[in-house]
């Protein structure tokens, strides 16, 4: 832990549909760095609109808690690569690649890793995946917007309806099974957690707003699947260039786990899922966010020119 006082600024909020997620989110990473003595906090709350004034921000490092395409899909990581202060999370072209589930699943595939089949939709394109199949938004976090669709009719009205503002479109088989998450720290997994929603769907609402989802920490696999999970995790972490954390979904049936999606900043709310995998690890919250900001300082700043965003290859 780098020990000499620091003054971290942790932004939040924005002009993402996970606005008051990040607001809850910040709030928590701000509380537990005061824990810290040697640190000052300044809480920074980006309006729905998107200003920043970075340079107003008297600030050593950066810790921006942001959820969904504009906070961490890369337009705010270009803001801070530009600013040049060190940041917690990945940088711009990671996060945008990581944003993008069709390239994430590209990408993943390339390693080898089984994905559910998908089609990236844009507006006017109609999907032929027969159902059941998942519809939701290509560049979306927090399972906004997220459609389970049991017949053609209702997989081709969820598609009209999120395209109906110009959004690209990401529809996948429906995998029936255990969904279960990675969290990394660095280079390393943390603890998997196995999530049980009392309605089936971790949805928004489940994630957030409701109390009886179910989160068991380090569920029953046999070592092969645990082994397999967490060599597929770390392998799209690296693969994407992502840095610092990031959090891995995935679908668990009798053929083997599914990758649905990697999570570049995962939420630090009540009912986040890295600070709970973090805790079965022995991190306490103060812990974590420290570690997170003294890897943010330590980080050479060629790191962030690492990854295989969409036009580099």
């Amino acid at each position: 832990m780098i020990d000499t006082p620091l003054t971290v600024a942790v932004l939040m909020g924005g002009p993402d549909g996970e606005h008051d997620v990040s607001l809850a989110s910040g709030g928590s990473v701000s509380e537990a760095l005061r824990q810290i003595e040697s640190n000052q906090v300044i809480e920074h709350v980006i309006p729905r609109d998107g200003q920043l004034e970075l340079d107003r921000l008297q600030a050593d490092v950066i810790f921006p808690v942001l959820h969904g395409p504009w906070g961490e899909g890369g337009e705010l990581q270009r803001l801070l690569e530009q600013d040049g202060r060190p940041f917690v999370g990945c940088g711009a072209l990671a996060a945008t690649a990581a944003m993008n589930k069709h390239h994430t699943k590209e990408v993943a595939s390339t390693l080898g890793i089984p994905t559910p089949q998908w089609e990236h939709l844009e507006a006017g394109r109609q999907s032929t995946l027969q159902p059941p199949v998942v519809v939701k938004p290509l560049a979306e976090g927090s399972s906004l917007d997220l459609h389970v669709a049991k017949t053609s009719l209702q997989r081709d009205e969820a598609v009209s309806k999120l395209t109906l503002d110009g959004r690209d479109v990401l529809v996948e088989t429906y995998i029936e099974g255990r969904e279960l998450t990675v969290g990394i720290l660095g280079d390393s997994t943390l603890p998997i957690i196995e999530i049980k929603a009392a309605t089936g769907l971790y949805d928004y609402e489940a994630k957030y707003q409701r109390n009886d989802t179910n989160y068991v920490i380090d569920p029953p696999l046999d070592a092969a699947t645990k082994d397999m999970m967490e060599s597929a995790a770390l392998a799209l972490h690296r693969g994407l260039g992502a840095r610092h954390l990031s959090r891995v979904d995935f679908l668990l049936d009798d053929a083997g786990p599914w990758l649905l999606e990697i999570n570049t900043m995962p939420g630090f709310t009540s009912h986040s899922l890295l600070p709970k995998a973090a805790a079965a690890a022995g991190w306490t919250l103060p812990q974590l966010c420290q570690k997170l900001v003294d890897m943010a300082i330590a980080e050479p700043e060629s790191s962030m020119l690492k990854g295989s965003g969409p036009g580099s290859r």
